[in-house]
């Protein structure tokens, strides 16, 4: 773990530890509008990010937290990432009251199914066993009074997938998530179809770009284009309503913004804002997977997510030029009139360097969690056992798990500090 932000060294800890020896896209909105809207998620709730080697790679997870602490700062949530490579739905089930219950969630997204179908044909075996699992896990968090989003496995790539026919296994992978919507459904949680949703997005950038664009280089985990589609559906399944802010000016002379956005100033067409939400911002160029903004023209994450509007009234022209970072954009009067999507216009806006630190900031934090559930807490149930009865090694055991959770508490501290308000222009400059 990186101690480059200032926070503490858990080596002791460790040593410590050794010493006990121990659905389509079009479907998505209607989707969500089941899920109970936006009161699935509550302020200072704590959300777990829970699944496989997909989960571990810390894009999605990454991306979801971001979205959450920058975008709605208000809601002043708590996220945990708890992937592990390799697992399944029966393994997270026998490890929820060990590793998951110390966070005392609120809300747990789960992602399982992709080592589920053992990367072969669909059998009824496979979706029996799955079945038995996913309705074990869903019905502990419940009886914990936590709501669980039931996600569905994602897709494998098309043409980098070669373990079998990816049309074959992405059929599985259907399988199975039809199982997840059942049992979504029976037990009344939120649903998020990710495999519709990655599918149906490949098939559209692939149709663009060509078939050596890929959603997963190695067939299976996906690139950071993938990832987003997986955050925008388990975002849209929090009930979140992607209103950013309204910036509203008339070029009369008067601006108003909202409770999110503090008008400082606008004179003669520059207008200064100070923003305690930040727009989500995106990563790479037009066409690359590696980063977020290839994959924008078919994911609806702007317009669903992201929506930080400027509207201009009584523009004295046709046309204006908005500069808004280091970007210009021409829009004709009508266009702001209606109101421009300052994030999905503006890609280098102002707020991209400050997202960026957070982003990288989530890395370490995320990092540390790995390590503290995987490589400790999880180990702590065995501790426990060789401990027995030996009171003075159960007090150690529970103090160090204290430490842990100490730890992880200075991370969320710090992620939040990331978010503050921010100044920033916009030059509104009619052209004649």
């Amino acid at each position: 773990m990186s101690n480059r932000h200032g926070l503490k060294s858990t080596t002791c800890w460790f040593v410590m530890l050794s010493m006990m020896g121990c659905l389509s896209l079009s479907g998505v909105a209607a989707e969500q509008a089941k899920n109970g809207g936006s009161a699935i998620l509550k302020p200072n709730a704590t959300v777990v990010i829970a699944g496989d080697s997909i989960t571990e790679q810390k894009i999605y997870s990454r991306f979801i937290e971001a979205y959450l602490l920058a975008c709605r700062p208000d809601l002043k949530l708590k996220v945990i990432q708890s992937g592990w490579i390799g697992e399944t739905a029966p393994r997270f089930l026998a490890r929820i009251d060990n590793d998951i219950t110390p966070f005392n969630p609120d809300l747990v997204t789960i992602c399982y199914g992709m080592n589920d179908g053992r990367y072969t044909e669909y059998a009824e075996y496979i979706g029996n066993a799955y079945a038995t699992a996913m309705r074990g896990i869903v019905q502990k968090l419940k009886d914990k009074g936590i709501t669980a989003i039931v996600g569905t496995p994602g897709c494998v790539d098309s043409d980098t997938f070669k373990k079998i026919s990816a049309n074959v296994y992405n059929e599985n992978l259907k399988t199975l998530g039809e199982i997840d919507r059942k049992i979504a459904g029976d037990y009344s949680m939120p649903f998020a179809d990710l495999h519709s949703a990655m599918l149906e997005t490949m098939v559209k950038a692939k149709a663009a770009y060509g078939s050596a664009y890929y959603i997963s280089k190695d067939g299976v985990h996906p690139a950071n284009n993938g990832h987003l589609v997986m955050a925008y559906v388990f975002l849209k399944a929090m009930g979140l309503d992607g209103d950013i802010g309204t910036l509203a000016v008339d070029f009369s002379g008067k601006a108003e913004g909202d409770s999110a956005h503090k008008i400082l100033s606008f004179q003669d067409g520059k207008l200064e804002v100070e923003s305690s939400r930040y727009p989500f911002c995106f990563s790479g160029d037009d066409k690359t997977p590696d980063g977020t903004r290839s994959i924008l023209p078919y994911l609806p994450f702007n317009r669903d997510l992201n929506r930080f509007m400027l509207i201009v009234k009584n523009l004295p022209s046709d046309k204006a030029e908005i500069l808004w970072g280091t970007d210009k954009k021409t829009f004709t009067k009508e266009q702001l009139e209606t109101g421009i999507n300052l994030a999905d216009e503006f890609a280098n806006n102002p707020f991209a360097q400050k997202f960026g630190e957070l982003f990288d900031f989530l890395g370490d934090k995320q990092k540390y969690e790995t390590t503290m559930i995987k490589g400790l807490i999880s180990n702590l149930a065995y501790a426990v056992i060789v401990a027995k009865d030996d009171t003075s090694s159960l007090e150690s055991i529970e103090t160090f798990k204290k430490k842990l959770l100490q730890i992880e508490s200075d991370y969320q501290k710090k992620a939040s500090s990331f978010v503050v308000p921010f100044k920033h222009r916009i030059d509104i400059t009619p052209i004649k």
